[in-house]
């Protein structure tokens, strides 16, 4: 299913550019916005994980330079039946994290210095859970391009808006009607906030419940949230952007998403993903038994699911 998403979202892609470039430029525009899409789709594809991590200006780490953090991946990996992703740090000290990758083979995992200084060896198990279960099921590929396909809008409607400022082109071209332009310059940026906010909130949930079944441990993860959802009030990641601010555990912005633009939240409240979590804690653990029968059963789970 994410395959399938992944591929509408490449091909809405490229009709919006294609659409954009017979507005700026007829037809020779929209050819020239075809090329420029299929390029910016192979880059997507095949790149955009290392443009991600770059950004955030992601280490590689090993069991040699980071052994508890790369012992907790390996633990789960193998629980799950997953390759093992490459691990990162990234040198920030608000804590937060992703997974990014083309598929479970090319995969990475990264978090910040602060998420190791913040969570309890238990609390990062729980994160990290939540990570390989989007890479279990392909989000991180999905939540990746959506990242690219946001950046690009963002820089059509800043084009578009500082062309309707100062004009351009010529008066007798479609592209050079200012009113149109301006609208556009509006409604891309909000166009892009739907996409990662209809990729990206459903998601969250069932990555929060694959973390729950392959710990075996809920509350882990629900203790982890409620922890970074605070700490994230005080103050923003570095470098953060708005375009991929839905790749994260946590919004990186929670601090500023208030009012209105919570509208737009790539993520559900953390109460709410705390709430549920309660209620699967609820459904796994309603007797000792039940736990033990679970706790045996994680693996099935994940290798079958």
């Amino acid at each position: 299913m994410e395959k399938i998403k992944t591929f509408l979202l490449m091909f809405a892609l490229t009709l919006l550019f294609m659409w954009i470039g017979a507005i700026f430029g007829g037809q020779s525009g929209a050819m020239m916005a075809l090329v420029f899409v299929g390029l910016m789709n192979f880059v997507s594809y095949f790149y955009s994980d290392k443009m991600v991590l770059a950004h955030y200006n992601a280490v590689e780490v090993d069991e040699n330079s980071a052994p508890g953090l790369y012992a907790i991946v390996k633990r789960l990996t193998k629980k799950a039946g997953l390759p093992m992703p490459k691990v990162y740090i990234i040198p920030d000290k608000i804590p937060n994290a992703f997974a990014t990758g083309r598929n479970p083979s090319h995969a990475a995992v990264a978090v910040t210095e602060g998420i190791l200084d913040l969570l309890s060896e238990e609390e990062i198990e729980g994160v990290l859970a939540h990570e390989l279960s989007h890479v279990r099921h392909y989000d991180i590929l999905t939540g990746t391009i959506a990242a690219t396909i946001a950046g690009a809008i963002a820089w059509i409607a800043n084009i578009m808006q500082w062309t309707a400022i100062f004009g351009g082109g010529r008066d007798d071209e479609r592209g050079s009607n200012p009113f149109v332009m301006i609208i556009l310059a509006i409604l891309l940026p909000i166009a892009a906030s739907i996409i990662q906010m209809a990729i990206s909130r459903s998601r969250e949930y069932e990555a929060d419940a694959g973390a729950a079944k392959l710990t075996g441990h809920p509350e882990w993860l629900q203790s982890a949230l409620i922890k970074l959802e605070n700490y994230n009030k005080q103050g923003i990641l570095h470098n953060a952007t708005e375009e991929t601010s839905h790749m994260f555990i946590v919004n990186p912005f929670s601090g500023k998403d208030i009012s209105f633009a919570s509208l737009f939240s790539t993520h559900p409240s953390t109460e709410d993903r705390v709430k549920r979590l309660e209620e699967l804690k609820h459904e796994l653990y309603g007797n000792i038994s039940q736990k033990e029968e679970h706790s045996k059963s994680i693996e099935d789970f994940f290798r079958n699911s």
